[in-house]
Formats: C-alpha cells, sequence, structure tokens
C-alpha cells in the first residue's frame, strides 16, 4: 500500500515519523507499507535467520536480522533478512548491536508475499546491490523459486530441489538446496 502525505516528505522526516505495524519504507520520495507476513512467509524467514546465525554467529563472521530497517542511499527499507559481515555490524558506544542501521546488507533476503509487487521488491534487491550489497536473493514460496541476484552478474532463478543456492563467502559454511528450503514448509 502506498501512502501518499499531501506534501512530499524526505527521508529525515520520514524517518522521525512513528513506526507503523506493518512497517513503512520509504522508496523513491513514496511511504510504502509492507504487508504483514503470514505463515510460510514467517516460517521461512524465522529458518533462515536461525540457519544463518547458527553458522555465522558462532564463528563471528556474520550475523542475520529480521525486519531490520536500513536506511542507505536515499532510502529506507526492511528486507525480510538482512544479513552483515561481522566487522560491519553497527555498534553503540557500549559495544551493543546498535538500533539504528545506516547502511547497507551485505546479503540482503526478500520473501515474496502473495499481495506484493514482485517490481518493488526486486528493487530494493537492486538498490542493494548497487550500494554495497554482495547477494540478494528473492525467494517465491507460491512457485517455489528463488531467484538470485549476484552482484554484477544476471540474475538466475532456481527452482530444481537439488539445487544448491548460493550464498556470499561469509557464510560458506551454510549451505541449502531449493528442496530443503521449501522443505521448511511442511510439519
Amino acid at each position: 500500500m502506498v501512502k501518499s502525505p499531501t506534501k512530499p516528505l524526505t527521508l529525515e522526516e520520514f524517518l522521525k515519523l512513528p513506526e507503523t505495524k506493518p512497517s513503512s519504507e520509504y522508496i523513491n520520495g513514496q511511504i510504502i507499507q509492507k504487508p504483514m507476513p503470514q505463515g510460510k512467509h514467517s516460517k521461512l524467514q524465522g529458518k533462515l535467520v536461525t540457519g544463518i546465525n547458527e553458522v555465522g554467529e558462532s564463528r563471528k563472521i556474520a550475523l542475520a536480522f529480521p525486519e531490520l530497517r536500513c536506511t542507505f542511499g536515499g532510502r529506507s527499507i526492511i528486507p525480510d533478512v538482512a544479513v552483515f559481515a561481522w566487522e560491519r555490524i553497527p555498534l553503540d558506544e557500549h559495544g551493543e548491536v546498535a538500533n539504528v542501521f545506516h547502511t547497507y546488507p551485505d546479503w540482503t533476503i526478500e520473501i515474496l508475499s502473495p499481495e506484493q509487487s514482485q517490481t518493488k521488491v526486486t528493487g530494493n534487491i537492486l538498490h542493494c546491490l548497487k550500494h554495497g550489497s554482495r547477494l540478494g536473493w528473492l525467494i517465491d514460496p507460491g512457485d517455489r523459486s528463488v531467484l538470485v541476484y549476484p552482484l554484477k552478474q544476471q540474475p538466475e532463478l532456481l527452482q530444481e530441489e537439488q539445487e544448491i543456492l548460493p550464498v556470499p563467502d561469509l557464510v560458506s559454511g551454510f549451505e541449502l538446496t531449493v528442496g530443503q528450503l521449501f522443505g521448511w514448509l511442511k510439519l
């Protein structure tokens, strides 16, 4: 859902607004509310964050965050999963994870919801890649496919169960096939 304010807001003005539920993003001068995550989306998101953090956090090489606001390059977006290299995680004055991330994720993962615009979500992935992200995934639970966006390469559509999903080198110990990813939806 696009909300059109009576006068255009700047990014700085948007960031001062109270958070909405579900969250809103600031893209090209527009406020766009994300859809409320549904069952498949939530299950995949939770398993991805847990799996990536099992590899990345234990070795202090990367950390995955669900629904983290990332503000950079004139946008404020909330990837479904934002993965940061350990040394790039913003810290506060106490050496703890900062609340505000004014930077791009190293790996951005989006899970398409049924009512979500694939073009808008792809635009966010491309924005991340333009500003420094190493890899983007667009997961479509509806057709059990993953569009992989490597940096400065042609996107690749993976939908065969045995295909191994590429991951950035910062989480090289994390391995997942298309079949395993969508197998998480079964109880």
